[in-house]
């Protein structure tokens, strides 16, 4: 009887371990089916709203909408040009063996060139004759002058980092490190989305997952439009509007260097800090704002590229001499990391040349920056180190972005981090957390939490869904809404938009409503700027989420009955418009909201976005008023 019992006990589980089997390889095939014709895996959303609040899109790596936009890029040609006479290599000066062989004896003037009264100015020093092989830099910048023997000369404008005594001593006057005692390494590319990086970064990417174990958040969302609304909340903790006025052309604009960095903490724990993006013209706190008055960090690249970018015409393109700019930049990391390798630092540096007006060129950095990944891991200079890959924002002025998938795209730009091993054996929670938030909603105030826990370590747990910013050492609550993360509508990836026909009379209405609050914004300089009106609807969108889904805010304790809130009305229709103006031929994208009652419609000016290149179209704003470039067509063309 016992024998007959056990026998009925097995067979009745291996019943129910193949049925188990089956029902997986079941949805395991469906699921790669529905992969292959969609571009987002639709959600069930009753089974899962008790998991997690936020869905994200599923999107694919290789959409068939985007081949068109994954081009082969033109060669580089630096390597065409004589090898640089002179390089820098932790904190030194080097004449180059090869030009010695070529050239027989060189001899190199160096002029110091330095950060003038502010962000848009630089001067020179005495130059130094001869600037021997070996010598340490007298300054970041520099102008090498050098002639051979057999008479050949070369000159160029170079930057690297020359060590400074104030900030090495940093450390004694002040305890070393902080109550984590990390370094902090970011470098990142402007407009590239996760997916875009994986599809252009190939090498350097599955470096970084695979061998150094680093952590990509696939639910990190931006919270505005451009490169400011994402690198101020990490890097301060708040939005461009609740931080001092410092746009030109407006009342009271003062320069930013009262904003509450957070390197300026980092300094007084005896912190070396760099911070460093190419472009003079482009900068992210000199475009639209006045930029620094005083130089906020110890070794600041604007100098340099104010100083050389004149230069650039007479080299290859996307070239410094023999050099790619990005190598440049990578390189330049390479020595701050070196030369305070002994120290505890703070370095960001972040390069836009190729990614800001398309996607092709992104592929020359894979192969360096892999190369420069290992140099970091090899060299020990991850040991202590929290190791940061990340992006702003994803496309926003390429043609990708009037695909659906390119909208989802730009609004989840690539962030990837990674911890040190000492770390995850200390702290295996804080560790299991950031695993976890990889899949919760995550934006840059998180980012700048996590640099505070830096600071001052908090410790593990669950993360307060009442703040705006919870730090990645703890777990993001899977409640966590856009609404929670204060992200507008406009931006949140979490949103479920079904498409509207153009000629839909409210898609219509919610188009004029966008091209009236453009001229309202130019109506003050009516006597120069054209006022707009509607040419066509391109494309049209609408928010159909139900009310449950609207009004969800989490499951009760047994996760069976939802709690609903009422932060967004059901009431309420979110307009996603595409349109194009004339005169000037403009493309704008905004998210209007309809309140179906008083049918009416109200969109703010922080959610409208113009999506091709403006040009010369707004010249007699382009300087007194910058932040009208957008939306300012001159009359006097």
């Amino acid at each position: 009887m016992l024998v007959q019992n056990f026998h009925r006990l097995c067979y009745r589980r291996t019943y129910i371990i193949l049925g188990t089997l089956i029902l997986v390889a079941t949805y395991a095939i469906l699921s790669s089916r529905q992969n292959d014709v969609s571009t987002y895996k639709k959600h069930n959303i009753a089974a899962l709203q008790s998991e997690q609040s936020c869905l994200f899109p599923k999107l694919q790596l290789w959409h068939p909408e985007l081949k068109a936009y994954s081009n082969k890029p033109t060669p580089l040609r630096c390597s065409e040009s004589e090898e640089n006479w002179v390089y820098t290599a932790n904190g030194t000066f080097y004449i180059s063996k090869n030009a010695n062989a070529k050239h027989g004896s060189i001899t190199c003037t160096y002029v110091p060139i330095l950060r003038g009264k502010d962000d848009f100015q630089v001067t020179r020093a005495d130059p130094i004759q001869p600037m021997l092989n070996g010598t340490r830099l007298v300054s970041d910048v520099f102008e090498a002058k050098c002639v051979g023997s057999d008479g050949s000369a070369q000159a160029n404008i170079l930057v690297g980092i020359a060590p400074n005594e104030k900030v090495q001593r940093r450390q004694r006057v002040v305890r070393e490190g902080s109550p984590l005692g990390l370094d902090i390494l970011m470098f990142g590319f402007d407009s590239v989305s996760r997916l875009a990086w994986m599809r252009n970064l190939p090498k350097s990417y599955t470096y970084f997952v695979k061998i150094l174990g680093g952590v990509v958040l696939e639910g990190y969302n931006i919270v505005g439009d451009g490169t400011p609304q994402a690198l101020l909340p990490m890097l301060t903790g708040k939005t461009e509007p609740e931080l001092p006025e410092a746009r030109r052309g407006f009342a009271g604009a003062t320069t930013v260097d009262g904003h509450p960095w957070i390197w300026e903490d980092l300094k007084k724990l005896g912190y070396a800090i760099q911070w460093g993006e190419d472009g003079s013209q482009m900068g992210t706190f000199t475009y639209r704002m006045l930029g620094f008055k005083n130089q906020p960090v110890d070794h600041y690249m604007r100098t340099f590229y104010l100083a050389a970018t004149g230069d650039f015409a007479k080299y290859h393109p996307k070239c410094l001499g023999s050099m790619s700019r990005h190598q440049n930049m990578m390189n330049w990391m390479r020595d701050f990391v070196e030369v305070y390798a002994k120290q505890r630092k703070f370095s960001f540096v972040f390069h836009s040349e190729y990614t800001h007006s398309g996607y092709s060129e992104l592929k020359h950095a894979d192969d360096d920056l892999k190369k420069f990944l290992e140099h970091l891991h090899t060299g020990g200079h991850l040991d202590q180190a929290i190791l940061v890959l990340m992006s702003d924002h994803g496309a926003r002025f390429q043609d990708v972005r009037n695909t659906e998938q390119g909208k989802y795209e730009e609004r989840m730009p690539f962030f990837g981090i990674r911890l040190p091993t000492w770390f995850q054996e200390k702290y295996p929670d804080a560790a299991s957390n950031l695993r976890t938030n990889a899949h919760r909603l995550v934006t840059p105030f998180d980012i700048h939490a996590t640099f505070r826990d830096v600071i001052d370590f908090g410790g593990a747990g669950l993360g307060d869904l009442k703040q705006r910013g919870i730090s990645l050492f703890k777990e993001i609550p899977k409640e966590r809404s856009c609404d929670d993360a204060e992200i507008e509508p406009h931006w949140c990836a979490c949103l479920s938009w079904s498409s509207v026909n153009s000629d839909d009379r409210n898609a219509r209405e919610a188009a004029l409503a966008l091209v009236s609050t453009i001229n309202d914004l130019t109506d003050s300089e009516r006597d120069v700027c054209e006022e707009l009106s509607l040419l066509e609807v391109s494309r049209a969108v609408k928010w159909t989420a139900n009310d449950h889904l609207l009004r969800f805010r989490r499951s009760d304790y047994h996760g069976r009955t939802p709690v609903l809130g009422d932060k967004v009305n059901a009431s309420e229709i979110l307009f996603q418009v595409t349109v194009r103006t004339r005169p000037g031929d403009a493309l704008y994208e905004g998210t209007v909201k309809y309140f179906v009652q008083r049918e009416s419609y109200t969109i703010s000016e922080r959610e409208i976005s113009r999506i091709n290149k403006y040009g010369n179209q707004p010249h007699c704003v382009m300087e007194r008023l910058p932040h009208l470039r957008p939306f300012c067509y001159c009359k006097n063309q």
